[in-house]
């Protein structure tokens, strides 16, 4: 009882092979879908001048975001659901949890930052290009990406000082913070106070600021006297409003509770939401319901 776990099993999804196969061809073609759309989402940003705005550079940085998140969970998930690859050592297992939160607390920060962009375009049409200039644009995503790493540092080597004992499987396809807490044989209570405290700031304060933001976002929409005023106001956030509450839902129900231990079985449905689902819907948000990014692919073809 005194030797501490070096590795852990990681369960997938149990069930019959086929099953498991049907599992993994699912994940390889959403694995594959995500990289694709997203790294056509840079390209084609790159390639058209007319997308040259801080919205766009933001769309970049979250769909460079998204190609990392998917690629540090699917692969692995692959391995451990045709039983290749199902064990994975505790320093592995550390580093996936801290790359994983942070991706997503960065992905919390960018769409607040988003946001903000957002609302200084339709509440501050005139002074737009002067509030939100290249150089801002570039310090607000590199704050966004710092700040993400940044408040994961704390609670992931509060982790790595957790003992395991035994049992050593994992009921889940990945490492997250709800796992190792469940299977710790020391005391959990610092790690479960700094995952509240942490999610509190990073999740709630980076959501009231985008809700704040769309606000005044509607408020202003509902100001414009004409229709076709307000219909073209809204087209240029709608898109980034539908990804807000798809990942805010998902990442509130995972991560601000005060508990973390309980509902595993549920957590990884919501896990393969926001780590598969959520990163695939992005791009094709972003392109069907925007009609700059739908012109400029239009003529991509083109050429």
């Amino acid at each position: 009882n005194g030797t501490s776990v070096e590795e852990f099993i990681l369960l997938g999804f149990p069930g019959t092979w086929q099953f498991r196969v049907s599992f993994v061809v699912v994940f390889a073609l959403m694995y594959t879908l995500t990289v694709i759309g997203n790294a056509s989402v840079i390209a084609l940003v790159w390639r058209s001048s007319n997308l040259h705005t801080p919205m766009y550079f933001f769309l970049c940085n979250l769909s460079f975001l998204e190609i990392w998140y998917t690629t540090g969970v699917i692969p692995k998930a692959i391995g451990v659901m045709l039983g290749t690859s199902q064990t994975i050592s505790f320093s592995v297992c550390i580093l996936q949890l801290f790359f994983l939160l942070s991706l997503g607390s960065t992905e919390c920060f960018l769409l607040s930052v988003m946001a903000y962009d957002r609302y200084l375009a339709i509440c501050h049409p005139l002074r737009y290009s002067s509030l939100m200039n290249s150089a801002l644009s570039v310090r607000l995503a590199l704050s966004s990406w710092l700040g993400g790493f940044l408040a994961i540092s704390l609670l992931a080597f509060l982790t790595s000082r957790l003992t395991f004992c035994g049992p050593d499987v994992i009921n889940h396809f990945l490492c997250d913070i709800d796992s190792c807490l469940a299977l710790s044989c020391s005391d959990t209570w610092p790690v479960e106070l700094a995952t509240f405290l942490i999610s509190i700031i990073v999740v709630v304060a980076s959501c009231v600021v985008t809700l704040v933001s769309y606000m005044y976002i509607i408020s202003s929409i509902l100001r414009i006297q004409s229709a076709h005023g307000r219909k073209k106001a809204f087209s240029t956030c709608s898109a980034h409003l539908s990804v807000i509450t798809i990942w805010y839902g998902s990442t509130m129900f995972l991560y601000v509770k005060p508990s973390a231990q309980n509902s595993l079985d549920l957590n990884k449905i919501v896990n393969t939401f926001n780590t598969v689902v959520t990163p695939l819907l992005n791009p094709f948000i972003y392109t069907l319901r925007n009609k700059e990014v739908k012109l400029a692919l239009a003529r991509a073809f083109r050429k």
